[in-house]
């Protein structure tokens, strides 16, 4: 197994988590958003979208990484990452869709850059503070309501939603306009998933190519 991260990638970093919690190894190879690595033909073999994660298995190249958890989870189903039932399944799957697919998109890199090159700074963070916040105000009114909500996203066991989660909050507490005392819920989960083992191994401090980037 091999996965094509990027140590500050949402999504890599997600893809980490999941890998972590079933104690999969794999083999790291870091490809240097900051210095545009993804865009080299080499990787674009790999990867024609030119983005991280992509992992490869059994001869399998994939990317996204919903459809690296969905991989993930029908190849390797223990421990599991979705509940039992179907309803905590969809419930599961509607808070790691509302990050990868409404968040992410707006907060990317790639949207970043582009707004850099295309507005002035005050334009751009203020595009960021407030797809951030109406984000994590829709999650921590949504969670915060729902007896479904436990020590985790989902009751007391992590779960895709956590490992969705923990990267968005983890570039939200890059940026000074964002108070994340606003958003109790979201704090406890996170900090949960800060004692267990699997999402400190997953953690951006803790990937090798840390070092070697200069990106702020």
């Amino acid at each position: 197994m091999k996965l094509y991260t990027y140590w500050r990638s949402s999504a890599a970093y997600r893809v980490r988590i999941a890998l972590a919690l079933k104690c999969l190894e794999s083999e790291i190879v870091a490809i240097n958003l900051a210095k545009r690595e993804q865009w080299k033909s080499e990787y674009a073999a790999v990867n024609p979208q030119s983005i991280v994660p992509t992992l490869q298995d059994n001869g399998l190249t994939i990317s996204q990484s919903v459809a690296i958890f969905e991989y993930l989870e029908e190849t390797y189903p223990t421990p599991s990452l979705l509940p039992g039932d179907p309803g905590g399944r969809a419930r599961v799957r509607s808070v790691a869709q509302a990050v990868a697919c409404e968040m992410h998109p707006r907060l990317a890199s790639r949207t970043r850059d582009y707004l850099t090159r295309k507005f002035t700074a005050s334009t751009r963070d203020e595009w960021y503070a407030h797809w951030a916040n109406q984000g994590l105000n829709m999650l921590e009114d949504w969670l915060s309501k729902d007896p479904s909500t436990g020590k985790f996203c989902h009751g007391d066991t992590p779960t895709m939603a956590d490992c969705f989660l923990v990267p968005q909050l983890y570039a939200a507490k890059r940026y000074d306009f964002l108070d994340l005392d606003a958003f109790p819920t979201l704090k406890s989960i996170d900090a949960h998933c800060a004692r267990h083992q699997a999402f400190q191994k997953a953690a951006p401090d803790q990937q090798h190519d840390m070092a070697t980037d200069c990106r702020p």
